[in-house]
């Protein structure tokens, strides 16, 4: 059950996020997804509990704005945000959870 509302924030977040978009240009939607990815990425990874397909996302968010493809670019910037957001969920539920499975 748990799990199942992990997937769901992912999901509600990622379409919050793409529906957020101001005015401006799509170089400039891309710096600011990928600086809000980054930053969730950074603080899972301080925390030791990032997800491998984090990195991936923004490696990909990277290359796809390399080449111009600023959509997907900033997709993959809301996914790999989305990642490192449930990763620290997880990590976050995890801490006091573990004691439930303990024989008393």
């Amino acid at each position: 059950m748990r799990m199942r509302a992990l997937i769901c924030s992912i999901a509600l977040a990622s379409v919050a996020a793409l529906s957020t978009a101001v005015l401006a240009g799509p170089a400039e939607d891309f710096q600011a997804a990928y600086a809000k990815a980054e930053a969730a990425s950074k603080q899972a990874v301080a925390m030791k509990t990032a997800w491998a397909p984090t990195g991936a996302a923004l490696a990909a968010a990277k290359k796809a704005a390399g080449d111009g493809k600023y959509d997907a670019a900033i997709e993959l910037a809301h996914h790999a945000e989305a990642l490192a957001n449930a990763s620290i969920a997880q990590a976050k539920e995890q801490e006091a959870a573990w004691k439930d499975g303990v024989i008393r």
